[in-house]
């Protein structure tokens, strides 16, 4: 089911806590679910062939941010909301240990309208790129590889994208390309 952006209904938001679905943000379009449902993440991780590695997450809020990772309110308002994912120490090795075994935990808040909608949900979304390993992400969905489009349900459509996510470790900036 592809949702323009703009019709997202309170339904849909609860869809949303239950589902694997695609979404715009500020730079590519994601592949993501409720970062605290073992399953779903799992579930990506069979999506998208990646058996190892942390995932990334979208934070409700500052203060999920600054409550499960150790930085500070003004390291985070330079970034974000932005194009960047933090690459940040959290507070309990064991917190979302099934998204990162690491004890860094990458946090975004992309500065996209459908944004505000995810941080309704009150809870992490998982954010990774909507392509399979070896191919570049998508910044429209027609360039969505079909394997993927088939095992999702909810597609949010907001056209074409046009922005570049880079990821900050210690204030450093990598540019993904």
């Amino acid at each position: 089911m592809i949702i323009p952006s703009e019709d997202i209904s309170p339904n849909l938001i609860s869809k949303l806590k239950k589902e694997i679905f695609i979404y715009p943000t500020d730079t590519i379009y994601g592949i993501g679910c409720d970062a605290e449902n073992k399953i779903l993440v799992q579930k990506i991780r069979e999506i998208k062939n990646r058996d190892d590695g942390p995932f990334s997450v979208i934070a409700p809020s500052i203060n999920w941010i600054l409550k499960n990772c150790e930085t500070d309110k003004n390291q985070i308002k330079k970034y974000l909301p932005g194009p960047y994912t933090l690459i940040l120490k959290k507070k309990k090795k064991d917190f979302l240990s099934h998204v990162s075994e690491t004890e860094f935990l990458g946090v975004r808040i992309p500065d996209h309208g459908f944004t505000k909608i995810l941080q309704k949900m009150k809870k992490p979304i998982i954010t990774t790129s909507v392509n399979l390993k070896s191919e570049k992400p998508a910044n429209k969905i027609i360039e969505i590889n079909p394997k993927i489009i088939e095992q999702v349900k909810i597609i949010i459509d907001a056209g074409e994208l046009s922005g570049k996510p880079s990821i900050l470790v210690k204030g450093e900036e990598i540019i993904r390309r």
